[in-house]
């Protein structure tokens, strides 16, 4: 296995990583605005916040070891999304900033305001969907590059239809992902009216999910049948990702094994992200930058990977840890304490 794919796996499974822990938080900020809208927050509130209180700080941890890495391992990349997502990345850190302004309100105990339980929600929803602006200018034609200069071509991306179903289908995912998981926090928790509120999210957005999924893998084939090709010869891991959908989905309508559940929701997303990415390969930026081009050197190379690594094996052992005493501990998660 060369530097450049041994790079990319190590960068893919942060980004994955990110997916789950962000997703989670993301979508229970916007359940948790949705029921104070609804006016039965006292219901989900005490779930979701007994989750986010001691997680929050953690989230980002993921994203931040993906953007170093990209940018050390492969520096052009830098210069190519750099220059080109210049304003979807500097709206992305502005929804972030909102974000972490409202968990340091919410944690320090200021008044609670409105406004800032509104904008906590919206980020649940925005923040993924400016962040797959990447996945979706990768795949080619959205970027120009004439005479060494590169520029998105906002009309172009705007418009387009396979933009908007990557980002419905980020937002769907998102909401899925999170009530799956309140699903099996809630029932940790023997909280029954939760569990019961969670549950039906839980349900309703399975079908959008996965609608979304097929909408967007079928939009891929007129957007790069190069890339759509190449998911067609995995198909098998696409399989499998649908059988661990219908199998969680079926547990929570059975109302059982809800533990199980999230782990075939958590099977059913590695298998279908790092399927997308092996179809990707060997582009970075399609069809401008590959893994090859403008890779560090490999001394460089190898300690990148040996320090991302080793990051991982601390990174692990922490949410273990941090998931032990805190979030599963009996009685905090019943809260208790």
């Amino acid at each position: 296995m060369t530097y450049e794919l041994l790079g990319i796996i190590v960068l893919w499974t942060f980004l994955f990583g990110y997916l789950i822990v962000a997703s989670v938080d993301f979508g229970a900020g916007f359940f948790s605005f949705d029921a104070k809208y609804r006016k039965n927050d006292f219901v989900l509130n005490k779930v979701i916040q007994r989750y986010l209180s001691p997680v929050w700080e953690v989230t980002n941890v993921f994203l931040i070891f993906f953007l170093i890495g990209i940018i050390g391992f492969f520096p052009d990349s830098a210069y190519y999304y750099g220059t080109a997502l210049l304003i979807p990345g500097s709206i992305a850190v502005i929804l972030l900033a909102i974000r972490g302004s409202y968990y340091a309100f919410n944690t320090y105990g200021a008044e609670e305001s409105k406004l800032f339980s509104f904008l906590y929600g919206a980020t649940g929803l925005l923040i993924p969907a400016s962040l797959t602006v990447v996945l979706t200018v990768s795949l080619g034609g959205y970027i120009q590059v004439s005479d060494g200069n590169v520029s998105l071509l906002y009309g172009e991306l705007f418009t387009s239809i396979y933009s908007w179903s990557v980002v419905l289908l980020a937002i769907a995912s998102v909401l899925f992902i999170s009530a799956m998981f309140l699903v099996y926090y809630a029932g940790k928790a023997q909280d029954h009216e939760a569990l019961a509120t969670v549950r039906k999210y839980a349900l309703s957005w399975a079908g959008p999910t996965i609608l979304m999924g097929i909408i967007v893998f079928m939009l891929l084939s007129q957007r790069n049948a190069t890339q759509f090709n190449n998911m067609l010869d995995l198909w098998w891991a696409f399989a499998v990702s649908a059988v661990a959908f219908a199998g969680a989905v079926y547990l929570v309508w059975q109302k059982r094994s809800y533990g199980t559940a999230f782990l075939l929701v958590t099977i059913q997303y590695f298998t279908a992200f790092f399927a997308y990415g092996s179809a990707h390969l060997p582009y970075l930026l399609y069809p401008h930058l590959t893994i090859y081009d403008g890779f560090t050197n490999e001394s460089m190379a190898l300690a990148l990977i040996i320090a991302f690594v080793a990051g991982l094996f601390l990174l692990i052992p922490s949410l273990y840890l941090l998931m032990r005493m805190f979030l599963f501990d009996p009685e905090y998660v019943q809260g208790k304490k």
